[in-house]
């Protein structure tokens, strides 16, 4: 077997770990398949033959490409999302899932509503703690790879730390109650059981979706739990894709779209049951909320 047969065979058996680590960091299927590519390039135009440690000569390629593109990311966080006009339900968007089977295993296999919330940190904050929590790789490393010292890095690690386990805001305190109805009524979307969900809606519930959630140009405001529960049940395929997660305290829904928070349900429950669901799209909005990732 010849030099470059041995490197590809190499980069082969790292590829699924370096797959791993770009999906964590970018949350898109797509853009960590191009940055595991854009390592293969690199790797083929490099002369490896002094490196010691290939495997974290590649974890280093990968974690800056993948540092780039969350800070181009960022650039364009400002423009606006792109919203059809066409009839859909209220509690989704039809361009919230391209392809609903391949995104429901990609984000089962890590949790939608962690890959939101790392969604929201800064690209820094992510990098370090994606590669120390996830990947336990050292944070001398990571410092070099952000030109940091390793005392700073352990700061960014931190700081990402509190924010994904909610530490940073006080939980409702009947967190356990609430993670129950929603979880129920999570059930009930996904599988379409209108009987269910009415059961666990106030008859005079209210929704209120902003002009980024609905159909509509206008915002929208449903009263009843026969009309509330109609249109949680029509968007069981999206459904599929939201998770429970901690909004501001309490227990709601998200859903993402390649890794990048695009909806949420924020629910009020009263003695058992949902008076209210305020279902929110508005990028702006969504920018000033507070997501944790609830303990299982």
């Amino acid at each position: 077997m010849g030099e470059r047969d041995v490197l590809t065979d190499r980069f082969e058996r790292e590829r699924p770990r370096l797959g791993a680590v770009a999906y964590r960091m970018l949350g898109s299927s797509g853009e960590a398949e191009d940055a595991v590519q854009e390592t293969w390039i690199r790797l083929n135009r490099t002369d490896v033959s002094g490196v010691d440690n290939l495997s974290g000569w590649l974890t280093t390629v990968i974690a800056r490409v993948c540092l780039n593109t969350l800070r181009t990311r960022e650039h364009r966080r400002e423009d606006p999302l792109e919203v059809d006009d066409g009839p859909e339900p209220v509690l989704g968007h039809r361009d919230a899932i391209d392809d609903p089977e391949q995104h429901a295993l990609l984000a089962d296999s890590v949790g939608v509503a962690l890959l939101v919330v790392l969604d929201t940190l800064a690209p820094a904050e992510r990098l370090a703690f994606v590669l120390h929590d996830m990947f336990s790789v050292p944070f001398e490393e990571i410092a070099t790879m952000l030109e940091r010292t390793p005392a700073s890095v352990r700061q960014l690690a931190s700081r990402a730390r509190r924010r994904v386990r909610g530490e940073a805001v006080a939980p409702h305190p009947d967190l356990p109650r609430q993670r129950q109805v929603v979880d129920a009524f999570l059930t009930a979307s996904r599988s379409g059981n209108f009987d269910a969900l009415v059961a666990l809606l106030d008859p005079d519930v209210v929704l209120r979706a902003d002009r980024a959630a609905g159909p509509t140009p206008e915002p929208i405001v449903i009263h009843g739990a026969r009309f509330v529960a109609k249109g949680a049940g029509a968007a069981a395929e999206r459904a599929r894709l939201s998770e429970p997660a901690l909004v501001n305290g309490g227990v709601g829904l998200v859903m993402a779209r390649d890794g990048r928070l695009f909806l949420v349900l924020n629910f009020t429950v009263t003695e058992g049951r949902i008076t209210e669901i305020d279902v929110i799209a508005d990028p702006e909005r969504l920018r000033q909320l507070d997501l944790a990732v609830l303990d299982q």
